[in-house]
């Protein structure tokens, strides 16, 4: 932990510290895709790199990593109702549930072996998982090839689904993330038709937030504050548009933004994002903060060697 800038108001300021992991030698992550953090305040970081899963305490110290040889395409982290990690790879078309240390319980999907594009099948590049807090059953995205929401019993059984590519209610353009809070209720990243919908636990539209610009990820925290991890611009021409991001944005359970995070504008300067794909907080409500920068980056350029990819933004108290 070396430097730090103070970002926010209220109850709702953070200082972003750099260099707050602590790699072993020969370890490094061309780009980071999701958080989370378990009882503990352990960090787990589903990265792109040789090792996908590593693992720091809280003070940023490495604790272990796993998962090599396993994961395709690292995309979507989430921790379910018993401690156990479910790992979704958009690459290989899978959610693996897996233990603390890596080993695994169970997948859903075939790993290689996706759906056809857009049949409301099950996989064709699923994005995130969340669970219900009442009966563990498990919610998948999916995603980039379909658009979709899937619903699975805690076993692994597949329930139902709904969704259709569209614009309307329970339509969806690129389903990208999803959350759920302590009442079941459903929190999904309809990414580029910039906006959150509400469903409840039987996939019943309740609500649409249009407050957010390509929303990449949501978090909901012990509080019940929404953090969504907005993408930024998705076109060269858009980049210098002010307002949109990249940025962390929180929001109340009416879907009003009572903060934007993060809004100098895209960049690598302290206060400032590339590409927030994922994002999680711990039992101090620190943020922490995994970006696709290399993969925005290429889409436009070639990206410098090094780009930096995981923030954490500690609470100001």
């Amino acid at each position: 932990m070396t430097s730090s800038s103070s970002v926010g108001s209220g109850d709702f300021r953070y200082e972003f510290i750099e260099n707050w992991e602590k790699m072993p030698d020969g370890y490094s992550w061309p780009e980071t895709a999701s958080v989370i953090t378990d009882h503990e305040d352990n960090v787990y970081v589903f990265n792109r790199g040789e090792h996908p899963m590593i693992v720091f305490n809280k003070q940023g110290d490495f604790i272990k990593s796993w998962g090599e040889g396993i994961f395709v395409r690292p995309h979507g982290l989430s921790l379910g109702p018993d401690e156990t990690i479910y790992c979704t790879d958009d690459g290989d078309h899978t959610v693996r549930q897996c233990t603390l240390d890596g080993e695994i319980l169970l997948t859903l999907g075939s790993a290689g072996n996706p759906s056809e594009p857009f049949s409301g099948f099950p996989f064709n590049r699923c994005t995130h998982t969340a669970s219900d807090p009442k009966t563990g059953d498990i919610f998948v995205t999916d995603g980039y090839g379909n658009s979709r929401i899937h619903r699975y019993s805690i076993e692994g059984e597949y329930i139902e689904s709904w969704g259709e590519p569209g614009v309307g209610e329970s339509e969806f353009n690129i389903v990208h993330n999803i959350a759920t809070d302590k009442e079941g209720y459903l929190y999904v990243c309809d990414r580029e038709n910039h906006r959150i919908q509400v469903f409840n636990r039987r996939g019943e539209f309740e609500a649409l937030w249009a407050t957010v610009h390509r929303p990449c990820a949501i978090y909901i925290d012990k509080l019940e504050n929404i953090y969504v991890a907005e993408l930024g611009y998705g076109v060269s021409t858009s980049k210098n548009v002010p307002n949109i991001g990249p940025r962390i944005s929180v929001l109340n359970k009416k879907g009003q933004v009572v903060q934007r995070i993060g809004h100098n504008g895209y960049g690598m300067n302290k206060g400032q994002f590339i590409a927030p794909h994922g994002i999680c907080l711990d039992s101090n409500l620190d943020i922490y903060v995994a970006e696709v920068a290399r993969t925005n980056i290429s889409h436009f350029m070639e990206p410098p060697e090094s780009v930096r990819s995981f923030q954490k933004l500690k609470k100001v108290v």
